[in-house]
């Protein structure tokens, strides 16, 4: 059973399908409650982790491929680790409060060092390691790490790059001696090292962890969480205990978990999604988290772990939907037909599941036909023939993209949360849903609408602030309301609707307010267009700087003959573009003229995560692509 979050009122507009909310712009309530916030009777995350490797022991906390085979390890092997790691730095001189960083791609020892130094006090903070050296300096500074964690070479280089400027930093910990047998330096040790000194630790005083992690808080900051800098420098979310404890148990309480069943990790760790989806909740739920081996074999290891439930950003959901559709095209004008017509039976019976409806029985029949014939098999080449359900957040995504895996057999689930409401505020439920909304508040929040149209949340997920910027900190936090920056409503049933970002919106010379996700999101859903960012903010009418899919373009363009050299020469070619209006003509098609997109340009370089114009989970930062490619922008004028 998942963790329940106590209440002390009645609940107005929960996840847990309560009555109904106030009236549009009053607000909304999930169920509010008194601290302690408990699960299992621990009110830190790190004495709930201690429980559940006592009581778990030998059984299986997560997988890992080691030479192309998948390897279990046990909770048992996750506390030891753990402990090693967190002695070892508390050896080294870790106090309670001092910040470690890591840097490096999702891994078993990744987790093991978080939990380790959660226990002996300290605060976690997580690094992209597609973030270059000068990155890397920034956060180091700004965090006043003590130590780094970084997974190996490559990384090493970084630290080595910027080591006289991160005085404060006293050791680097490698995870991989890979390439580093000769390697020595003083400020460097490996995590075998580290280890070592942690267990001779242990031996000396085998209840000093126990102690360290019993003596933890609900107000004591566990990690920070730095936000993508996209106005600004990157700020370190403070996320307390008792931030992650509520936000676990009312995200539970909204969408239950079973014991034992499996989980793909692949999202960035440091992002507060993944990190709570597949390091924070599997304590408490007691699940099985598969690590894959990395961003490129995804839909591989999704295939091979067939997951009961399954969390990714709009961008991983937009690339396998476009990966299907393409495949249908390649197939005979037979294949083709059959998989249409499978799919349009799917969003007939989709109309009525998505409003909580049974389908007629007629439409029933014809569904599971079709799913027996073609659309079981679809969930098993995409690796979601287990998946209970698929969640999806980070950043909006299409109404037609989710009724499309609605339609497919999946129960798609979108929810909102931001890194300062330590995970999620609202989301759609199995039984209770509205396509186009992020759902009902989970128990424990209010929510309201400022009068400039801002989402303001409150409850005890809210973060307890910015790293050393009281400044910042009091902006965002007004009179205990955190204040989103997303613009919003809450409908008369309780369902919130995200618009957009306040600064994101258009205002035309016309004076038309524009709010341009909606129409973003719809360009997307071609699976010819990776993103795109609409302009037209004090300009007569929109325009757009699209970013093309390069493997579908691709194919488009040896499909049809079409020559190009690079990728710069793909973009600019008569086709592709006469392909990108056509797409644009279809969007247009579902707005209003003074929502229509009257042009566009193609950014003609392929980018990836280490890129300034995208953030770590692939999403175009909009004031630096607008910025960086003024010259595109100004000849659409």
């Amino acid at each position: 059973m998942p963790p329940r979050v106590p209440e002390t009122e009645a609940a107005v507009g929960t996840g847990a399908g309560a009555g109904a909310a106030p009236a549009h712009g009053a607000g909304a309530r999930g169920g509010t409650s008194g601290p302690p916030f408990l699960i299992d009777g621990c009110d830190t995350l790190v004495k709930l982790f201690l429980l559940r490797c006592r009581t778990l022991g030998e059984r299986t906390a997560h997988r890992e491929k080691e030479l192309g085979i998948w390897k279990s390890h046990s909770w048992a092997a996750y506390l030891e680790a753990a402990r090693a790691i967190g002695l070892g730095f508390a050896e080294l001189g870790l106090e309670r409060g001092e910040v470690v960083s890591i840097i490096s791609e999702d891994n078993k020892e990744w987790i093991y060092a978080d939990l380790g130094v959660q226990c002996v006090g300290g605060i976690v903070s997580g690094v992209y390691p597609t973030d270059s050296p000068e990155q890397v300096a920034y956060l180091l500074e700004d965090s006043e790490s003590r130590f780094l964690v970084v997974e190996n070479d490559e990384q090493l280089d970084k630290f080595l790059e910027i080591r006289d400027r991160v005085p404060g930093v006293s050791k680097c910990v490698v995870l991989e001696r890979d390439g580093l047998d000769d390697f020595a330096d003083d400020r460097v040790l490996f995590l075998d090292e580290l280890c070592e000194i942690g267990r001779r630790a242990h031996d000396a005083d085998p209840d000093r962890f126990r102690r360290e992690a019993e003596g933890s808080r609900p107000d004591d900051i566990a990690v920070l969480v730095y936000t993508s800098g996209t106005t600004g420098p990157p700020k370190g979310a403070m996320i307390s205990h008792e931030n992650i404890v509520f936000s676990v148990a009312s995200g539970l309480a909204a969408l239950p978990a079973e014991e034992g069943e499996e989980q793909l990790c692949f999202l960035p760790l440091c992002h507060i999604l993944e990190r709570l989806v597949s390091v924070f909740a599997p304590i408490a739920a007691k699940t099985v988290v598969n690590f894959a081996e990395s961003i490129d074999t995804v839909f591989d290891n999704l295939r091979e772990v067939s997951p009961a439930a399954f969390t990714a950003v709009p961008r991983m959901w937009e690339k396998l939907h476009s990966r299907v559709v393409m495949l249908s095209r390649e197939a005979s004008p037979i294949g083709r037909l059959v998989f249409d017509r499978a799919v349009a039976c799917g969003l007939e019976r989709a109309e009525y599941r998505m409003d909580g409806r049974r389908a007629p029985p007629g439409l029933e029949l014809r569904f599971r036909i079709w799913d027996r014939l073609v659309l079981s098999n679809l969930r098993r080449m995409m690796g979601l023939d287990g998946a209970r359900r698929i969640t999806t957040g980070a950043a909006p995504i299409s109404p037609d993209l989710v009724k499309w895996y609605w339609a497919v057999g999946l129960v798609m689930l979108e929810g909102y949360g931001q890194t300062e409401s330590s995970g999620v505020l609202s989301v759609n439920l199995p039984d209770r849903n509205k396509v186009g909304s992020v759902g009902p508040l989970v128990p424990g929040v209010e929510m309201k609408i400022a009068p400039d149209g801002e989402i303001l949340a409150r409850g005890p997920l809210v973060f307890k602030g910015y790293w050393n910027n009281p400044e910042k900190t009091a902006e965002t936090i007004r009179d205990g309301w955190l204040h989103t920056g997303d613009v919003g409503r809450i409908d008369n049933q309780g369902f919130v609707w995200v618009t957009g970002r306040i600064r994101d919106i258009i205002i035309t010379a016309g004076g038309k307010n524009i709010t341009p996700a909606e129409v973003e999101n719809q360009m997307k859903f071609s699976p010819y267009i990776s993103d795109a960012v609409v302009i037209g903010d004090r300009r007569k009418f929109l325009t757009a700087l699209i970013m093309i899919d390069q493997e579908n373009v691709e194919r488009f363009a040896q499909e049809n003959r079409v020559p190009f050299s690079d990728f710069a020469s793909l973009c600019a070619s008569r086709p592709v573009q006469e392909l990108m209006r056509a797409e644009v003509e279809t969007v247009n098609a579902r707005f209003a003229r003074v929502e229509q997109v009257k042009d566009f340009r193609l950014i003609d370089v392929l980018l990836t995560a280490e890129d300034d114009e995208l953030t770590p989970t692939m999403k175009l930062r909009r004031s630096f692509v607008e910025r960086k490619h003024r010259a595109l922008i100004d000849q659409m004028y």
